[in-house]
């Protein structure tokens, strides 16, 4: 690997998945406020809502979520004076 190529800031960072508190420890540039210990050792800690952990399509799950979009809140709210 070529020397000196990587910025000052390239070092091990967690990723922690919020929806199931697994974490995935690799190097990264990432700037974060947050830090976590593991293993005696202080880590920056990036927090994510979702990663190949708790993704649908990695996991099989099918999920559906309560929110709706703008879209939906406009159809339901106006159903009401739709022509049929």
């Amino acid at each position: 690997m070529k020397k000196k190529i990587h910025p000052k800031n390239y070092r091990p960072v967690v990723f922690k998945d919020i929806n199931n508190e697994k974490i995935l420890i690799c190097r990264s540039t990432v700037k974060t406020k947050d830090s976590i210990q593991i293993n005696g050792l202080d880590y920056p800690l990036c927090k994510m809502e979702i990663s190949s952990f708790s993704h649908p399509f990695f996991t099989g799950e099918k999920r559906f979520l309560g929110k709706t979009g703008p879209a939906e809140k406009f159809k339901k709210k106006y159903e009401k004076y739709q022509k049929n």
